[in-house]
């Protein structure tokens, strides 16, 4: 497994490359972190990981494994309520901020994406398509306090098994939470655009519950 971002590490960070491969699912939770199988596969030396793996584990995002070393964590029920009722906060506020900062140029691009999940039914497609949107909305708030905790919730929420468009009924009801988001920042609605991405959340918390086993 290369874990390195279009084979060239130097342009980003060992801790960099290792929440990437975390978000992006390479290193799935109870991963053994092993320095000499990381420094092999980021075509660094053993230090700069040792460094990163610390960080990891400052983060919350690695954990002693019953061996020696460390693993990737693998997250609790009790935490998964606790990053949702957050991400609740962040995400409604986000998208409060990006109805009232939004410009006409970032809103057709979210109409256009939520567009173009119209009759998409692959689960990895959407679940990757959803974090794209999600990202952009942040984005789209132009407060950089607010994207910076958004990116780092995310990077925890990648912890959990599976997706919740493994349910069908997720697909459908989505897609139309997500254009019922993006018609409140287009039309300038804070308090609408709030209301509806903290029903989203919620909404999606329920299935993850339906679908996780902790």
């Amino acid at each position: 497994m290369d874990l390195r971002i279009d084979g060239e590490p130097e342009k980003s960070s060992p801790l960099e490359l290792l929440l990437n491969a975390i978000e992006q699912g390479d290193l799935p939770p109870g991963t053994r972190l092993r320095e000499t199988d990381l420094a092999s596969q980021l075509g660094i030396s053993r230090t700069p990981v040792r460094e990163a793996l610390h960080r990891l584990h400052a983060m919350g995002l690695a954990e002693h494994g019953v061996q020696r070393g460390l693993v990737v964590a693998q997250i609790s029920y009790d935490q998964t309520r606790q990053l949702f009722a957050v991400r609740e906060g962040l995400e409604g506020m986000a998208t409060r901020l990006a109805a009232q900062h939004a410009s006409p140029y970032e809103i057709d691009v979210m109409k256009q994406m939520v567009k173009n999940d119209r009759g998409v039914t692959d689960p990895a497609k959407l679940s990757e398509t959803n974090k794209q949107l999600h990202r952009y909305i942040a984005n789209a708030s132009h407060n950089q306090y607010m994207i910076d905790a958004l990116n780092n919730l995310r990077i925890h929420l990648s912890l959990l098994p599976a997706s919740t468009y493994t349910l069908p009924e997720r697909v459908a009801s989505a897609q139309a939470e997500h254009e019922e988001i993006v018609a409140a920042i287009a039309a300038g609605d804070g308090d609408a655009a709030e209301a509806a991405a903290r029903r989203h959340i919620a909404n999606g918390y329920r299935i993850r519950l339906k679908i996780t086993k902790f």
